[in-house]
């Protein structure tokens, strides 16, 4: 698949979870792009993998925990010393163990909530007081088809993306009237890491709920998140882009 790259020169992106998966091809084509690119993964062996494999001057890393305020304000006070912070991918996440919601471990729960959601709140918390100070900013929230409907055996990952969506429209309205522009995307599954935090049976009952009949390509994903990150963007905000394979079609 051809990646197509946009201009972000001059720009840098915050992604968090970038060590991996999703996160790290988004990096990957920031950077040939030519953005400055800070990645923020609590998996500090990913991290050093990640960082020495990409070998660019432009990469920085830092071990993060989203769902600490404490330690995302700290990171965020410290790149502002240098620079302005242009565009926010929240791509960190986890989707927690499968079971229903009667028998569903409650600290296990939190902690799915604290990092999908209150991760992402952390992190616009921090950042966006940049963005409105120099009149610029880019927003994205990854969020997923399951907060649009609600995965059975998921409840937790399903109320924390919804909850995604859900700050996305806000802080989107909130923003709307500066060059700030917030929005989610909800992708199907895709072939990464997190589908090894699932059962096969989760994993086949998510697929035969795709029309297009396959899972999402990272680079696919990728391409939908370099658009909403860029300047061409300056009109959708507190929008949901779907990249769902005609699984949600609203």
């Amino acid at each position: 698949m051809n990646n197509i790259n946009f201009n972000f020169k001059n720009r840098t992106a915050v992604v968090t979870g970038g060590a991996q998966g999703f996160g790290l091809d988004i990096t990957k084509r920031f950077l040939n792009s030519g953005a400055k690119v800070i990645i923020w993964d609590i998996d500090q062996k990913m991290l050093d993998k990640s960082t020495k494999e990409l070998n660019n001057p432009n990469l920085i890393s830092h071990a993060v925990d989203v769902s600490s305020y404490k330690e995302v304000e700290h990171f965020t006070n410290e790149i502002v010393k240098e620079s302005n912070i242009d565009i926010l991918i929240n791509n960190a996440g986890i989707t927690g163990p499968t079971a229903s919601l009667w028998e569903y471990d409650i600290e296990i729960w939190k902690k799915v909530v604290d990092i999908n959601l209150m991760g992402t709140f952390n992190c616009c918390k921090a950042i966006v007081p940049n963005m409105i100070k120099n009149n610029y900013g880019r927003i994205v929230n990854v969020a997923s088809v399951a907060g649009k409907d609600g995965n059975a055996n998921a409840s937790a990952y399903s109320v924390a993306k919804a909850g995604a969506i859900g700050l996305t429209k806000s802080l989107g309205k909130e923003l709307a009237g500066k060059n700030i522009a917030v929005n989610a995307v909800t992708p199907a599954g895709a072939k990464t890491r997190i589908l090894d935090q699932m059962t096969e049976e989760h994993v086949q009952r998510m697929l035969s709920k795709v029309p297009r009949g396959r899972f999402l390509e990272v680079e696919e994903f990728t391409s939908l998140i370099c658009w909403l990150s860029s300047e061409e963007n300056t009109f959708s905000t507190a929008a949901v882009f779907d990249i769902s394979g005609g699984r949600s079609t609203y």
